[in-house]
Parts: structure tokens; C-alpha cells; sequence
């Protein structure tokens, strides 16, 4: 595969002239050896007319005021004007809005443990609240309000949000339509609540099976599958929904053992290898009009010899992405509070060494004085020249205008109720998820299931993810009795679950990660679980509730399913296809290999219907 290289387009410059931004370095300075290396921006995809606004509000702006929209960040508290100590704590000031004010935030993040992000009419409240926070204030820039509702396992809205089975769910399904229709919903009910910009879809390739990060996040270890379902993600976010998307992770997070939250991984695709399996995806995406990309905090010796993480890697951010790939859009950091990217250099050169490398926004910086002041230094003494920095706040407000921000950053807060959680959503998201379960055994042919009354022990992981199912049995007629045990049931646990099999007609029992014991289930009480369940001789059904890989490690079970992801919506669709009112349409979309690494158990494409 060739990359396509696109070339700049010369009329930039006279753009720039036109509205009277200097592009060259400021007066008595002279543009470092790095910069003027650094090709030129290109315009606008989508006409220059957002672009040269842009560069109007550029021209007006301080310093501060330009290195502050680099920057997103989260703020703690329900409302913009409440004040809360961990504002104070981290910010030195108390309110959201006064830390917006205090940096000139480009953008803020919301998080569940931050923010009211189960109550969509009092996020939209809070959404508006900070867009009037900076809005009011100079340099008067509306937010880039941002989350990671990535669907699936990794969400920060939950019910009465819509929910999606997720990624690789969406990809056991093959359908493309699905994949933009799970995004056009989510990005639409984003916006209803005053979030302008998703962090997802996750666009690494799976090719790992240890993969303990990325995972059921990923569509498929299969390129073109994800490439497919990337660049579908990407239209119903960005055409569809109106809100900017963010492939994640570029180049590649699919193939490491290392969370990069907590170390450094590293890939040893060859150059070859990385353009086979890893770029489909981004490609896609760009091609696709992506606003935004997030960086990985990975190490890639064949993109970047020196081996510094991506997110810091001229090479890999400049050579790869903005002059092979062409992309001109925004490129923002994944969180610069992960190891993967504290661990070679301190705090105060990250900032620096990500702008030097090509990125344009720094996402969750530990300590955001010492970050934002350490780029402010840079630029005044000349080590980051003022032209480097107006080409990434240039970027960055053109992405605004063309969303629309500047023209009305704020929300009806009266419509949330009707455009969040609808029943038309709701219904898609049902419809989605029925097309996704993946039946992979079903030996002693126990499946599906009649409707004769039988009582059924529901245990395993996760007390939502049980008791939600045990709701959905019932609906069938079935008594459930529910007991969760959690992702690393103690022994006595264990042993009442032994002990309910055998006074119950049936058992269903949930496993989550049950391969992963370094972090989930580190002395594999999961799988000590299910063997001693099967060993009773009862009828039991395995369902694993995320990463499909666990039928590995307890292969006598007899009946095993997957549905990859635990949430509220998939568990219906789950009782669905046992009880036969469905059949189980989902195809693997990654292969399972044996435990000991001997051969593949179930190849990409697997799964049984009835």
C-alpha cells in the first residue's frame, strides 16, 4: 500500500496576507531551523471563508490568549459559577468558569467523576454555562466541548443517554450503516447537551489479542473492516450529527501488551506492516474529512528511530500524518497525565516537544501551570517561534467557525428531553444490538432455548450487566435468581455459585476479561469459576461480556457467547437470542487463539445461528 501525499496548497499564504496575520516570526526574531522545516498549513477543506474569519480573530489575540486555546482540560463542578475545591486544588481558582478565564481554555473534557454527565438537562446548563464564561471574556472564543462516548465499554454519558453496544460489537454486525447510525445518534444527542466535539471512534486495528487497552474499543483486527467502519463513524458524527469526530489513536495502538496509561508500549510493526495494518483506518478517516485526530503514547522504532512516543514524534506527527497522510486538520494529545508519555520526559517538556513534534491541542496535562507557562516561556524565548504557534490556534478556530460556534455556541436546554433518549433512538439502538450477539459453541446443543418455565441462576460479572439480564430472562418467563460475583469472585463466591448451579435448571454466568491476569483477573478466579460451574454437570451457558477471547481459557464449557460489551442494551439482545427470538447474527470479528499459542481456536467470521 502507498500513502498518498497531498500537497499544500500555495494560496494559504496569500490568505494570510490578505487578512494581515504575519506568517513569518515576530519582530526581532527569527524562525528556528524546526520551523521553517514544517510544510506550509493548507486551506480550509471546505472553503476559505471559515478560515479567513479565523485568521481575523487570530490577528487580534495576545499570546496568552493563543497559547490558552491549546489547551483542554477538565473542570470540576455541576455549574459554571459554583465553586469547587478540586478546582482550587488543581487551578488555584474555584469555578469552572474562572479556570476557563484564568487560561483561555481552547476546550474542556467532561468526565463522570467531574461532571453531572447522567443528567443531560444539567449538562447542557453546564455546557452553556462555560461557552458564556468564554465567550464573555477575552479573547471572547467559544469552547471545544469535549467527551469520550466512544459507545460500548468506555462511556461518560450513561442512561437516559442512548446507549450502543460498541465497536467491536458494531463490526461482529458488518454493517456499515450501523456504524454511522450508532454515531449519528450518539453525536446528535451530544449536541443536544452542548458537546461539540467526540473522541472516538476508536480507530486502532485489534491485532493483539493481549491487547490490554484497546480491545472490544476496536472495530476488528481486520484493516479494512476497521478502515470501513472508521470512516462511517467519522460521516455520522461529522455530516450527520454536526459535531466534530477523533479517530484515536494515531498510528496504531492495535498490536501492544502495555497500557500506555500506566507504561510505555511498544510496536515493532515493520514500516510495511504498519502501512498494511495500521493506517487503513486513518486514511479512511482523513479522506472521510476528519476535524480531528488524538495521538498515542506509543513507541514506534520503524516510524521513528530516535523511539520517542508518537505524540512527541516529528516523524511520525509531521513526516506521517501531515505531509505522507496530508492531513491538515486538528491533531489533539491523548491525556499527557498518562505514563506513556511522562516517563521519558518531565512535565514541563512535554507541552513543548508535542507542539514541536505537530500536535495542535494538549488534552489533561498533570499540572496545568506548570504546562501552560513552560509554552508560554517557549514562545517568548524564541525556542517555539509565534509562526509555529498561529498555525495550530489558526487550525483550531477555523475547526470552531466551521462548526458554527462562533455564529451560536449555546444549547436549547427546553429540547434535551426531547432529543436525548428518544424512543426512535432507543429503538435504533435495539435494532443495532439484535444484529450483534455472536454465538460461538453451542455443543450440547442447548440453544435456543424453549419457553417452558425454568428457574435460572444469573452470576458472574458485573451487578448492572446480571441484573440486567435476569430482568430480560424474566420478561421470557424465566424465575431468575441474580448473585454477582464481580471480575475476581473470592472463594466463597465461588462456592455458592456451586451450589446455586445445582439447585437451578439453568445458569448463565458472565465473564469479563477472564484472559487478562496481569490487571482484571490476576489469579484467574474467573476461569476458576466457569470450570467449576461446568464441572457440576449442570447446563451452564458462558456469555463473555467484553474481549470474546476467554472461551480460550475454559474450553470444556459446552456453550459460549459473546456479546462485547456489558451495558443496557446488549443484555436484552442477549436473552433475545437464547430464548430463540432472534438468532444470533454477529460474526467474529477478530479471531480467538488458543490460550497456549498453538493455533486459532475460532477463526474471524465464526459464529453459529439457529
Amino acid at each position: 500500500m502507498s500513502l498518498r501525499r497531498r500537497v499544500p496548497l500555495a494560496a494559504f499564504a496569500l490568505l494570510f496576507a490578505a487578512s494581515g496575520v504575519a506568517l513569518g516570526p515576530p519582530a526581532g526574531g527569527s524562525a528556528s531551523p524546526a520551523d521553517s522545516a514544517e510544510p506550509a498549513p493548507t486551506v480550509d477543506r471546505t472553503g476559505s471563508a471559515a478560515e479567513g474569519r479565523a485568521m481575523t480573530a487570530l490577528r487580534g489575540m495576545t499570546l496568552r490568549e493563543k497559547v490558552g486555546q491549546l489547551f483542554v482540560t477538565h473542570v470540576y463542578g455541576a455549574d459554571a459559577t459554583t465553586p469547587d475545591e478540586r478546582n482550587v486544588a488543581e487551578y488555584g481558582v474555584a469555578t469552572p468558569a474562572e479556570v476557563i478565564q484564568k487560561y483561555h481554555l481552547g476546550g474542556v473534557i467532561y468526565f463522570a467523576w467531574s461532571n453531572p454527565t447522567n443528567d443531560p438537562v444539567q449538562t447542557a446548563r453546564l455546557s452553556n454555562g462555560l461557552q458564556h464564561a468564554a465567550v464573555d471574556d477575552r479573547p471572547h472564543i467559544p469552547l471545544l466541548v469535549s467527551t469520550d462516548q466512544e459507545t460500548g465499554v468506555i462511556v461518560r454519558m450513561g442512561p437516559p443517554a442512548t446507549q450502543f453496544p460498541g465497536n467491536m460489537a458494531v463490526g461482529a454486525g458488518r454493517s456499515v450503516s450501523d456504524a454511522r447510525t450508532s454515531a449519528a445518534i450518539t453525536g446528535a444527542e451530544l449536541k443536544a447537551m452542548g458537546v461539540n466535539q467526540n473522541f472516538g471512534p476508536v480507530a486502532d486495528v485489534n491485532v493483539n489479542p493481549l491487547n490490554p487497552v484497546i480491545g472490544v474499543r476496536s472495530f476488528s483486527s481486520d484493516p479494512q473492516t476497521a478502515a470501513e467502519m472508521t470512516a462511517a463513524a467519522v460521516r455520522g458524527y461529522e455530516r450527520d450529527a454536526r459535531i466534530s469526530a477523533t479517530p484515536k489513536h494515531f498510528p496504531g495502538h492495535g498490536d501492544t501488551e502495555t497500557d500506555s496509561h500506566t507504561g510505555i508500549p511498544e510496536i515493532d510493526h515493520t514500516r510495511a506492516e504498519w502501512e498494511e495494518l495500521d493506517a487503513p483506518p486513518f486514511e479512511a478517516a482523513i479522506d472521510a474529512g476528519v476535524d480531528s485526530i488524538m495521538t498515542a503514547h506509543i513507541v514506534v522504532p520503524s516510524l521513528d528511530p530516535a523511539e520517542d512516543p508518537a505524540t512527541l514524534s516529528k516523524p511520525i506527527m509531521t513526516g506521517i500524518l501531515r505531509q505522507e497522510l496530508g492531513y491538515d486538520g486538528v491533531v489533539i494529545t491523548d491525556s499527557l497525565g498518562m505514563a506513556g508519555v511522562r516517563d521519558k520526559y518531565g512535565d514541563d517538556e512535554v507541552p513543548l516537544l508535542a507542539i514541536e513534534a505537530g500536535v495542535d491541542q494538549l488534552l489533561r496535562p498533570p499540572e496545568m501551570d506548570l504546562a501552560y507557562n513552560s509554552v508560554l516561556d517557549a514562545v517568548r524565548n524564541g525556542r517555539i517561534s509565534e509562526r509555529r504557534l498561529d498555525r495550530s490556534v489558526l487550525r483550531i478556530l477555523t475547526l470552531k467557525y466551521r462548526k458554527g460556534l462562533f455564529r451560536d455556541p449555546y444549547v436549547n436546554v427546553d429540547k434535551v428531553d426531547d432529543r436525548v433518549g428518544t424512543p426512535k433512538h432507543l429503538r435504533a439502538a435495539e435494532r443495532i444490538t439484535d444484529r450483534t450477539v455472536t454465538a460461538i459453541k453451542n455443543d450440547a446443543g442447548l440453544l435456543p432455548l424453549s419457553d417452558e418455565p425454568r428457574s435460572v441462576f444469573v452470576t458472574g460479572y458485573g451487578q448492572t450487566a446480571t441484573a440486567t439480564l435476569g430482568d430480560a430472562l424474566a420478561d421470557h418467563g424465566a424465575t431468575p435468581t441474580v448473585v454477582s460475583t464481580g471480575s475476581q469472585p473470592t472463594d466463597a463466591a465461588i462456592a455458592d455459585a456451586v451450589a446455586k448451579t445445582q439447585a437451578h435448571d439453568l445458569t448463565v454466568v458472565l465473564t469479563m476479561k477472564a484472559w487478562d491476569t496481569q490487571v482484571t483477573d490476576p489469579e484467574a478466579r474467573q476461569q476458576r469459576l466457569v470450570h467449576e460451574l461446568v464441572a457440576t454437570g449442570r447446563p451452564v451457558i458462558v456469555v463473555a461480556v467484553y474481549d470474546p477471547y476467554d472461551i480460550a481459557h475454559f474450553t470444556e464449557a459446552p456453550t459460549y457467547l459473546t456479546t462485547y460489551s456489558f451495558n443496557v442494551v446488549s443484555m436484552p439482545s442477549l436473552a433475545k437470542v437464547l430464548y430463540g427470538e432472534i438468532s444470533p447474527a454477529g460474526r467474529l470479528p477478530v479471531e480467538i487463539p488458543a490460550a497456549d499459542g498453538s493455533g486459532t481456536l475460532y477463526p474471524f467470521g465464526h459464529g453459529l445461528s439457529w
